[in-house]
């Protein structure tokens, strides 16, 4: 598969069926036809702006639709989305509101780069806003990226949390989501030794494998079945002419969609076709709850291969940063090194992409850091999204983090007893 005739002919397919949405749209609502009204064609025409819509969608990279902000002087503010940090693979974003007080939380959101943008973050986004600076990474779609930049793996991006971390200085609190996780947790241990003072006050890991093998998944089960060779010759595709990363070599975002969507078929099918339905009867809208969720969903974004296929082989499958046997440029990286970090972990009961244990394994990592300095939270009816962005997140683990953040507003700060979080540094969902 790894020609650029593959990927060409994926971006011909979405081409064509997005050509096809627009063209049954166009003709099902010529004037004419309503002369005599047809129900045939109102379906018609559903059809062509839920099917357009649908394929537009998978090549166009979502806006953070985050434009003004109230804040305590009951004024609304312009919020400003200034690039702080400029480099080829990503970016370091900040959520600037001009004319408000500055805020004392200065927050690193490290958004995963597993398929969708960072924009996937955008609720978070916003329920932090409210009482915190915020800074976001802000990955680029490999395919827009020329091979002349060069390789991108999971050092690389260790390396890039590491920058962007030391950009920031000392006073940050890094929340990191999902997939960046691990390496989030690797970056601040590489900081403890390169440069100790460059250290975030607090790391807050939310659902991401530090230990994939704690509580085994689909996910992880599929990376144990395959073996590299599969998944190189599978899921990697060089980038096709139409891009400016023409034949860098990519994991295709239309291809994971495709994953994703084989995961859950029938739920899809039927969201659509009750759309299509909802559309014909007039009773849909741009944002709806149908396109709210998909305009999200169906926004996917290449990742370079060699990031895709490093992370498998030395997170999921060698399960260096588990180990902690995790190496940037063949340099050991020893999470023992974290003594003043404080470090967070919140997991999700009912997730069941980074199962409870994955991510709170990191706290037995963490050799050199006091107990007084670790916190673990588990929370019972979330899944994988709710922890982040849902209603879990929202109303109880939100006001956990800022808890823990402001108990560690320092680097001599510590959790205080009256912290509703608990201490822990072992893997209680074990």
């Amino acid at each position: 598969m790894r020609y650029m005739a593959t990927y060409d002919m994926m971006e011909t397919l979405r081409n064509a069926n997005q050509w096809l949405g627009a063209t049954a749209l166009s003709m099902a609502s010529y004037p004419a036809f309503s002369m005599t009204p047809n129900p045939a064609f109102q379906w018609i025409a559903a059809w062509g702006e839920v099917t357009e819509r649908t394929f537009d969608r998978m090549v166009t990279k979502p806006d953070w639709g985050i434009r003004t902000f109230t804040c305590e002087d009951g004024k609304d503010h312009l919020v400003s989305i200034d690039t702080v940090v400029e480099k080829p693979f990503g970016n370091l974003v900040h959520f600037n509101v001009p004319g408000r007080r500055n805020m004392k939380r200065k927050i690193l959101l490290i958004a995963p780069m597993s398929g969708h943008y960072a924009t996937l973050l955008r609720s978070t986004v916003k329920s932090l806003l409210v009482d915190c600076e915020v800074y976001i990474t802000d990955w680029h779609n490999a395919r827009d990226i020329p091979v002349s930049a060069g390789k991108f793996d999971v050092e690389d991006y260790t390396l890039y949390l590491a920058e962007f971390m030391r950009e920031m200085g000392p006073d940050t609190h890094v929340i990191a989501v999902c997939q960046p996780v691990p390496l989030a947790l690797a970056a601040t241990a590489w900081l403890a030794e390169e440069d100790p003072k460059a250290q975030p006050s607090s790391l807050t890991l939310i659902g991401g494998p530090v230990n994939p093998d704690a509580a085994p998944t689909d996910v992880t089960d599929f990376g144990r079945r395959v073996t590299m060779g599969q998944l190189e010759q599978t899921m990697v595709q060089r980038v096709g002419f139409k891009y400016s990363g023409v034949g860098r070599m990519v994991y295709p975002g239309l291809l994971q969609l495709a994953s994703f969507i084989s995961m859950n078929n029938d739920k899809h099918a039927k969201a659509f076709s009750d759309q299509i339905a909802r559309v014909a009867r007039g009773e849909s809208g741009d944002h709806d709850k149908h396109n709210r969720f998909y305009d999200e969903y169906l926004a996917v974004m290449d990742m370079p291969a060699e990031f895709y296929l490093s992370t498998v082989e030395r997170i999921f499958k060698g399960l260096e940063v588990a180990k902690n046997e995790f190496t940037i440029n063949d340099r050991a990286v020893d999470i023992g090194k974290i003594t003043d970090v404080a470090v967070m972990t919140v997991e999700g009961g009912k997730d069941d992409i980074s199962a409870p244990g994955q991510c709170v394994a990191a706290l037995d990592l963490c050799t050199g850091l006091p107990d007084g300095k670790k916190v673990s939270h588990l929370e019972p009816d979330a899944g994988h999204y709710g922890i982040f962005a849902g209603s879990s997140w929202r109303n109880n683990i939100r006001p956990l983090v800022m808890n823990f953040i402001d108990a560690n507003s320092s680097k001599k700060g510590s959790v205080s007893a009256k912290s509703p979080t608990k201490a822990a540094n072992k893997n209680a969902a074990a």
